[in-house]
């Protein structure tokens, strides 16, 4: 399939997906992230997707001196700071790593979950709205400076290696986003 053919198919896939969460019906099951809440995201479907592709992907990670996703970026998080750490954190999965990791993903034994990956990342990044308030400045400037330092780090490997480590790194972000789910 060509590039705009993936991207297409990728974003048509994350709308489906959208519009089946908003769904009646959908359980009570839900992440908190401070003032951002977002429903019908199923955790348990995240970590089947993560593990059953995680083996491939740690075998090419061939760089473990370095940890992009570090505690002084995810540790001590304020629910309010939440918000704003983890829509910068998915959306930066979904632009850089999981945009361009698609080819990668060509090993028919993994298209599937990184489609669920990526597509449920997309429903919550595209459901976490944190507000624009003034006095929500400090708490948003905070969560940028830890986002920037998980950035800084994955610039400093070269491209394909920073998308294997980033990547091989979903279950340090599914661990911290476990902590705001709610049943």
């Amino acid at each position: 399939m060509s590039f705009p053919g993936r991207t297409t198919a990728l974003l048509g896939l994350s709308l489906t997906l959208l519009l089946c969460s908003q769904a009646p019906g959908v359980q009570g099951q839900e992440f908190q992230f401070g003032p951002c809440r977002v429903e019908g995201v199923v955790l348990q479907e995240l970590w089947e997707a993560f593990w059953a592709m995680k083996d491939i992907v740690v075998t090419k990670d061939n760089i473990t001196s370095v940890r992009l996703l570090r505690k002084e970026i995810l540790q001590n998080v304020s629910d309010v700071e939440s918000c704003y750490l983890i829509r910068a954190l998915l959306k930066f999965y979904l632009n850089t790593v999981f945009k361009n990791y698609l080819d990668k993903a060509a090993d028919s034994r993994i298209r599937k979950s990184f489609s669920t990956l990526a597509n449920n990342f997309f429903v919550i990044a595209s459901k976490l709205q944190p507000s624009q308030e003034n006095d929500m400045f400090s708490i948003s400037e905070s969560a940028r400076r830890r986002f920037l330092l998980f950035q800084r780090a994955f610039k400093q490997l070269d491209i394909q290696s920073a998308q294997t480590k980033a990547f091989g790194e979903v279950d340090i972000l599914l661990t911290w986003m476990e902590k705001f789910y709610q049943f």
